[in-house]
């Protein structure tokens, strides 16, 4: 059988008065993610780690920043893209690790309904995809809740 891993990471920044999406869900705070499309680090994350585990490139690759397609698209969408593409590479999902950097507000509690949201829009089952949060102890952009990041390592195998 052959595995492989992927790691995936983005960043956006925090500004007021924009919504905040994150993992395919809305948070609910003053802040949001400011990006090209709807500026879901989780998920973005997750593409690029998907990506790179297939020897795909990365997201802006496939979906830039300078093409009017992708201005304020639902990112939701983009990773149902990318699995179609695994798909098409015959690849199939191990599992995924997620680490979300935020501030505030605090996301545990929205956690169960994210991997509920991506393991359906994947396709997987609810045990193949952790996600997990911190903070940077108010160090850095993060810190300073002027910017929230995540981290994705993804195993993927082809199908038998």
């Amino acid at each position: 059988m052959q595995i492989r891993v992927g790691f995936g990471f983005d960043v956006h920044q925090l500004k007021d008065g924009i919504d905040f999406y994150l993992g395919g869900v809305k948070i609910l705070h003053h802040k949001g993610a400011l990006g090209h499309s709807d500026a879901d680090v989780l998920i973005h994350a997750i593409c690029d780690a998907l990506l790179g585990a297939a020897n795909l490139r990365d997201i802006g690759f496939h979906f830039p920043d300078t093409s009017n397609e992708y201005k304020g698209i639902d990112s939701k969408i983009l990773l149902s893209r990318v699995i179609e593409l695994l798909k098409s590479k015959g690849y199939e999902i191990g599992n995924i690790d997620c680490t979300i950097c935020l501030q505030n507000p605090k996301i545990n509690p929205y956690i169960p309904q994210m991997i509920d949201v991506l393991s359906s829009v994947m396709k997987i089952s609810t045990d193949q995809l952790s996600i997990k949060a911190t903070t940077t102890e108010q160090l850095g952009f993060v810190g300073r809740e002027e910017g929230v990041s995540a981290y994705s390592v993804a195993l993927i195998q082809k199908k038998k």
